[in-house]
């Protein structure tokens, strides 16, 4: 399980055996969606996969997961995502009224990010080989003239911009697993974020790197943009919004909200003199208003995320090397 849980593991996995067996620059880039020149337009293109228990949560679905999470891996490229592939793996037994909400649930979320589901294909496996339903998706978007957003883009100075609070969409899927409650209903900010990236673009096309922090959290997000780039990276730990419920949540199951998965946010790496009305644009947003800096990249320890405490000291935000919270997505 903790080779998918977006950390150390996950990344030894890609590293060592699909990056060496596939090859190719494109996927060598390692970001959320390939930038490909295509009859001379230039697209961008992202697959995913969603296994998340269970198939409702408070927020969002996984019909509302396989749309949102290749939309926003699209848009972390800065391009506007158009066509959607969709494919249904169906366990035997499951209920076919099940399979319709979970339908519903996706064409609803495509018609309100504006994308179209273009082609699909499903398959089932006998009944002990599943858990009911499982998705993937794979999208297709334009990317606009003069922008490239990519983790090898980062440099010393740029700021660091997270769209809002951490956290959420981890701990509502938790709060409706295994009989767990954490005294407050918690949804998930599961959300498609490109209207809010076309907003950031609007400002300048010169976004350095755009990353959604879902499994691995914002934790993971950070330390694979810092490798990719070479620099380090210094967060201020009181600035990083993390709301009262998941803060509590994050407090009686052991976990550090850092690395908790999010499905509705973005984290920036904006260059300095871009940053306050990059900021600006973001918080006129919805997804974007409660935007805030959180730090910014530096020369030293290349590779690293520190975090700067409360109490002045400082701490290694490394990479998590299993799963925190299974099955999120």
């Amino acid at each position: 399980m903790g080779h998918g849980g977006g950390g150390a593991l996950s990344s030894e996995l890609v590293q060592h055996i699909f990056a060496p067996a596939f090859g190719g620059d494109l996927l060598a880039g390692l970001a959320d969606s390939a930038a490909l020149t295509l009859g001379g337009t230039r697209l961008a293109f992202s697959t995913d996969s969603f296994v998340v228990r269970p198939l409702f949560f408070p927020g969002g679905s996984i019909g509302d997961l396989a749309v949102n999470g290749t939309v926003n891996d699209l848009a972390m490229s800065g391009a506007r995502a158009a066509y959607l592939s969709c494919g249904f793996i169906l366990e035997e037994g499951v209920e076919v009224p099940l399979v319709s909400r979970v339908a519903e649930a996706l064409g609803a979320a495509a018609r309100a990010a504006g994308v179209e589901v273009a082609t699909g294909d499903t398959k089932v496996v006998e009944a002990g080989r599943g858990d009911g339903i499982y998705l993937n998706t794979a999208g297709i978007g334009l990317i606009p003239e003069g922008v490239d957003i990519r983790p090898q883009r980062a440099v010393p100075g740029d700021v660091v911009i997270v769209s809002g609070a951490i956290g959420v969409h981890g701990v509502a899927v938790m709060s409706v697993r295994d009989g767990l409650e954490f005294g407050v209903e918690v949804e998930s900010d599961c959300a498609a974020l490109g209207g809010l990236v076309e907003a950031m673009l609007a400002v300048t096309p010169d976004l350095h790197v755009l990353r959604d922090p879902t499994r691995g959290g914002l934790a993971a997000a950070l330390n694979e943009i810092a490798v990719a780039a070479t620099v380090g990276v210094v967060l201020r730990e009181k600035a990083v919004p993390v709301p009262p419920p998941v803060a509590n949540a994050c407090a009686v199951l052991g976990l550090d909200p850092m690395y908790v998965a999010n499905e509705g946010k973005l984290v920036a790496f904006v260059p300095r003199a871009h940053a306050d009305a990059v900021l600006a644009a973001m918080r006129e947003h919805p997804l974007g208003a409660e935007a805030a800096i959180i730090g910014e990249c530096v020369e030293t320890h290349p590779g690293m995320v520190v975090a700067r405490t409360g109490l002045g000291g400082t701490r290694v935000v490394d990479l998590p090397v299993g799963e925190q919270l299974p099955r999120i997505c």
